[in-house]
């Protein structure tokens, strides 16, 4: 090796490390698992105003949705759709009753969120958002977006229990 080389070699910027794709960054074809059951991501909600995002998840026939909030440190849910009805969003009571359950308003905000993928709602725009949790803390979720209501019954998810398996 000469001595010009070696000089250069002192002087040069090595390469920044790669940074490993956190949940939050995750896009349609990238690979997670959650509780040990591996999804592919299907589809992507982004609520930049609180930092959250909702995968739509598949694993087979079944899809499920993983709710990802950073906060103080970064929360998981992960919701499967069920059936329910409501009329207008100026009426979702504080506390819902489904199948001997009583869930209790936790959380309503809204905000701006941008969409790709396979998603429940097919366009970017103001979504209204309701988080219930039960005594035996499982979650409800309902969700409302140009007209249309979208039901969620889930369970939080420790973060150990998340991993990225692939990302492009």
């Amino acid at each position: 090796m000469s001595i010009f080389k070696r000089i250069g070699n002192l002087f040069s910027k090595s390469e920044p490390p790669i940074q490993e794709k956190s949940m939050l960054k995750l896009n349609p074809t990238d690979i997670c698992e959650v509780s040990l059951v591996t999804y592919e991501v299907v589809g992507r909600v982004h609520n930049r105003g609180r930092n959250a995002v909702v995968l739509t998840l598949q694993d087979g026939q079944h899809i499920a949705y993983l709710h990802i909030e950073e906060r103080e440190r970064v929360q998981y849910a992960l919701y499967n759709p069920i059936d329910g009805r409501l009329d207008n969003p100026a009426e979702v009571p504080s506390i819902l009753d489904l199948d001997d359950k009583s869930y209790h308003l936790e959380e309503e905000y809204e905000g701006n969120v941008l969409v790709k993928g396979r998603v429940p709602f097919l366009q970017d725009g103001e979504q209204h958002v309701w988080q219930y949790q039960s005594d035996d803390n499982f979650l409800l979720r309902i969700e409302w977006q140009n007209g249309r209501f979208m039901m969620y019954e889930g369970e939080d998810v420790i973060p150990a229990d998340v991993k990225v398996i692939r990302a492009t």
